[in-house]
């Protein structure tokens, strides 16, 4: 979709080519190319168990075997640079059960800006990112005893936490009721336009494609398709991106088979 090369053109927040992750005896990922724009919320859709996750650890860089060119925030995925650039929220909550929220928060922030010359800083940066995930009215209680969904708002802050260029987020709204993704995607959308933070960002849930300004489909580890909505369900002919999702499936299936 992007050129980096091209006059005019900002490089990309993530750049990969002919992008491979070997797990024991088979690949994961296979020779995957794509960019991801900056200041852009971009999606990565596909079935459980097709190298969402996988993929998302080769960008944060914590994913082994990775081979091919993969580029973030122009440094190599998992310069020790990137780690207060990049915010990472994994599928399970990262938090202290026996902490309260502002304490984790505070706990987080101190690893990631060290030092009493930067305590007012991390202070701002801890009520700013409760203030993002609609937790100050909780910032006292103990992260234990919060539901499931405030756990996720939880770890979103910890992610918000020093205004990262980059946010990675693997099936965030997982298990979230309706209100509450909704006000999430909100969320994402009003970082992007008023922060420039570029969203990288995963689901199953064929229907929150449409909230994403470009997206990467995943199937078996093959990329099927780097486009937006838009253009996925016009070139598909399709009412929507999961019809369009389904007909390529049906496509590369048919290809296959005929190469058998």
């Amino acid at each position: 979709m992007n050129n980096p090369s091209a006059v005019g053109t900002p490089a990309p927040a993530v750049h990969a080519r002919s992008l491979t992750v070997v797990r024991g005896p088979r690949p994961v990922l296979r020779n995957l190319d794509f960019d991801v724009p900056p200041g852009r919320i971009t999606g990565l859709l596909g079935p459980s168990g097709c190298g969402k996750s996988t993929l998302m650890r080769a960008v944060v860089g914590t994913q082994a075997k990775v081979t091919g060119t993969l580029d973030v925030l122009g440094r190599p995925a998992g310069h020790a640079a990137l780690r207060s650039r990049i915010g990472y929220v994994t599928q399970a909550p990262s938090v202290y059960d026996d902490l309260t929220v502002r304490q984790n928060l505070a706990y987080f922030a101190a690893v990631l800006d060290p030092g009493r010359a930067a305590a007012e800083r991390r202070r701002r940066h801890v009520s700013q990112a409760l203030t993002d995930v609609d937790l100050t009215a909780h910032a006292g209680s103990l992260a234990g005893r919060l539901s499931g969904g405030q756990r996720s708002r939880v770890s979103l802050a910890v992610a918000l936490l020093g205004t990262p260029e980059l946010l990675v987020l693997d099936e965030p709204t997982v298990g979230l009721d309706p209100v509450l993704r909704r006000d999430l995607w909100d969320l994402f959308h009003r970082i992007a336009a008023e922060r420039g933070t570029t969203i990288l960002v995963s689901s199953h849930v064929m229907d929150e494609a449409e909230r994403c300004h470009g997206l990467l489909l995943l199937r078996q580890g093959e990329l099927l398709a780097d486009d937006t909505p838009e253009a996925l369900r016009r070139r598909n002919d399709t009412a929507t991106v999961e019809e369009a999702f389904l007909h390529l499936v049906d496509t590369a299936d048919a290809l296959k088979e005929q190469a058998r």
